[in-house]
């Protein structure tokens, strides 16, 4: 499947090439779930706070992800997704900056929160109508070509935020500025990148799908539930269901403590990294890899189908761990790793990571979104399966401090086994052939692709 097809065959909606729309779409995706993610807490590592503190803090505001289905309905009955992406991407620009200011505050943790947890809203909402414009413009043909290029790019997003912001305010600390001033620079630098996309997408970015028409239902309650009785009628919805909520277990225990772990000092059973290393190990080399797991990952899913490649996926993804235990039982107060060692392995982890996770979200697209309310549908299921990440990112701190490094680390190989079990069992309910494709059987009556609007 050629990537760089002609534009006849490539182009999305209103012949602007996914080249000129979809890099930077999930970019601006990546950048603030990153900062919120990972970024928050390497920063509130660096200004003293504890991992528990840290990941219930954190990890609690990544319920809003959750929540996306109640506000679904409106963003796709109302205005176009094009006109949401961009108000969202404003808001989140303004919430930044906003932050940046909080960081003078005596308060400022909480503060800061907050201000997150209306910011992670925003970017929800964003998610929502970008995956809208991506899942209405391409077909599932081009959605399969195109996904490793939408995970490289939302790990880019990562990179920017893990390793350029860190970096930033490590550099600023070490030249002279205190803690607070140096992180407030380096948040004031994001907001700034977040309203440059948003003027970018404000030429480029396609509409998605037309607003209603004068007579079409735009009843949001009305909408809203028909969508959700149009979901729970999919064939196989149940064992669909179980397969995302499954699928991350593992991974959802390391996304927020395994960079606290690098930052953690070795008397503490820590990597011991600074700002500026773990900036280059958990920013520039992880994602890196991460970039090259996702296209490959998306190539060999695109070759040889979903359905014939889902529990090799789930193996890529959560064998890893593996590292971070080696990692864990390898360090001691008295004896660092070397940087090539640990760059190595959580490499390879990231790695991992990539490759699998484009399994899930194909699977969301081709198996649980099609339909009338796909947009919707999609979005149910992503919200399921950041669902699983809160709990698991929430108490992954609290565990860590409870159990020390080397026992978490054990924990997190163990209830990662679910998860290739899920692949396993996961039903196909939509026809695929080799190239990835899956029809639209799903009960919902057919795919419904609206005309663009103006």
């Amino acid at each position: 499947m050629a990537l760089w097809g002609s534009r006849s065959r490539m182009s999305g909606e209103g012949g602007r090439h996914p080249l000129t729309w979809v890099p930077t779409s999930y970019l601006a995706e990546g950048i603030p779930f990153a900062m919120v993610i990972w970024v928050a807490g390497t920063m509130f590592k660096d200004l003293g706070h504890s991992d528990g503190e840290i990941t219930l803090g954190t990890a609690s505001i990544g319920i809003a992800w959750s929540l996306k289905p109640f506000w679904a309905p409106l963003l796709d009955s109302h205005r176009t997704k094009k006109f949401w992406v961009l108000a969202a991407e404003l808001a989140i620009a303004a919430l930044l900056l906003l932050a940046a200011l909080a960081l003078r505050l005596q308060s400022y943790f909480t503060t800061i929160l907050l201000i997150f947890w209306v910011l992670a809203f925003a970017s929800a909402t964003q998610d929502i109508c970008v995956d809208g414009v991506y899942i209405t413009s391409l077909d599932k043909r081009r959605q399969a070509a195109w996904i490793g290029v939408q995970g490289m790019c939302w790990n880019v997003g990562r990179i920017f935020a893990t390793a350029l912001v860190v970096w930033l305010a490590g550099r600023l600390k070490v030249a002279g500025s205190d803690a607070k001033m140096a992180w407030s620079a380096a948040l004031g630098v994001g907001a700034l990148t977040m309203f440059l996309i948003a003027s970018y997408h404000a030429f480029v970015l396609p509409t998605g799908t037309a607003p209603p028409r004068i007579g079409e239902e735009t009843d949001v309650i009305g909408t809203f539930s028909a969508s959700v009785r149009s979901f729970f009628r999919k064939k196989s919805i149940v064992g669909m269901l179980v397969f995302v909520f499954l699928y991350r277990t593992g991974e959802g225990f390391l996304l927020v403590e395994a960079p606290l772990f690098m930052q953690a000092p070795l008397g503490a059973g820590g990597l011991g990294l600074t700002l500026g290393q773990k900036a280059f190990v958990d920013g520039t080399v992880s994602t890196a890899v991460s970039i090259l797991g996702g296209l490959l990952g998306g190539a060999f899913v695109s070759r040889f189908g979903l359905k014939r490649t889902l529990v090799f996926l789930a193996v890529c993804l959560n064998v890893p761990h593996l590292c971070y235990v080696f990692l864990s039982q390898a360090v001691s107060p008295h004896a660092p790793l070397s940087m090539r060692m640990i760059q190595v392995l959580v490499g390879i982890e990231k790695f991992g990571y990539s490759f699998g996770f484009v399994g899930n979200m194909l699977y969301m697209m081709q198996q649980i979104a099609p339909g009338k309310y796909k947009m919707t549908h999609y979005a149910f299921a992503t919200s399921l399966m950041n669902l699983v990440l809160v709990p698991t990112q929430m108490i992954s701190g609290p565990l860590a401090d409870k159990l020390g490094y080397r026992t978490f680390f054990l924990f997190v190989v163990v209830v990662s086994i679910p998860s290739i079990v899920a692949a396993w069992l996961a039903p196909f309910p939509n026809p695929q052939d080799v190239g990835g494709r899956g029809g639209d059987v799903d009960g919902d009556g057919p795919e419904q692709t609206l005309p663009a609007a103006a």
